[in-house]
């Protein structure tokens, strides 16, 4: 679905910073709704396949849960590699053995290109954001997770103009979006498992809902 070329692109631009591995998605690739991650993690980039960690076991299981089948979804992520830590503790260890840590600015607008162009190429009538990465990612920085998960809604997209800026902007793509926590947050805070259960039942009625209308 993404062209070597832009693959290459990809590592190109990400190869500045502390980032391992290269993960492009996976999934159905004529389905419906896109979910939208935040980066690999060490277990993904073993695998080769998005969320397959214990965060993906949480994503299958909320899935499940709703009777959404990971069969007719594509998953992807902000940023396509790990993000590692590089503090001074963290680079006496292995690159490898060193924890995940958020992706910075930087580091989201190098792989901007890629995910502008996965959601072109996949052109779903949904995307469903886990977390608050994908969230100010796609649709900026004003709106509050903890306010806005579960309730679907429409806007224009944030996406990069050119190679050469260093800033998204609003494309003029109307999409559907439905907010929703990481799968992973339910480690730190295990009351969101209930909210995350109950997101995943409202957006299984909004896709019936965008599939009634065609």
């Amino acid at each position: 679905m993404i062209s070597k070329q832009l693959q290459e692109l990809g590592k190109k631009r990400i190869a500045p910073y502390p980032c391992e591995g290269f993960l492009l998605g996976g999934g159905n690739e004529e389905a419906d709704v896109l979910f939208v991650g935040e980066a690999p993690g060490r277990d993904e980039l073993q695998t080769h396949k998005p969320f397959t960690g214990r965060a993906g076991a949480n994503l299958n299981g909320f899935l499940k849960e709703a009777g959404i089948n990971r069969e007719d979804i594509y998953i992807t992520s902000v940023v396509r590699s790990r993000p590692y830590k590089h503090d001074v503790k963290s680079s006496k260890k292995p690159i490898e053995e060193r924890g995940n840590r958020t992706p910075t600015q930087k580091e989201i607008i190098a792989h901007a290109p890629l995910l502008d162009e996965m959601i072109n190429q996949l052109d779903p009538k949904l995307i469903v954001t886990l977390g608050t990465i994908a969230l100010k990612r796609l649709v900026g920085p004003g709106l509050n997770l903890q306010d806005v998960h579960g309730k679907p809604f429409c806007t224009r997209l944030l996406q990069l103009p050119s190679l050469e800026s260093s800033k998204l902007v609003r494309g003029e793509r109307q999409q559907h979006v439905f907010p929703t926590f990481h799968p992973a947050s339910v480690f730190y805070n295990p009351t969101l498992a209930t909210a995350i259960t109950n997101d995943m039942r409202q957006l299984r009625a909004v896709l019936d809902s965008l599939h009634e209308q065609g």
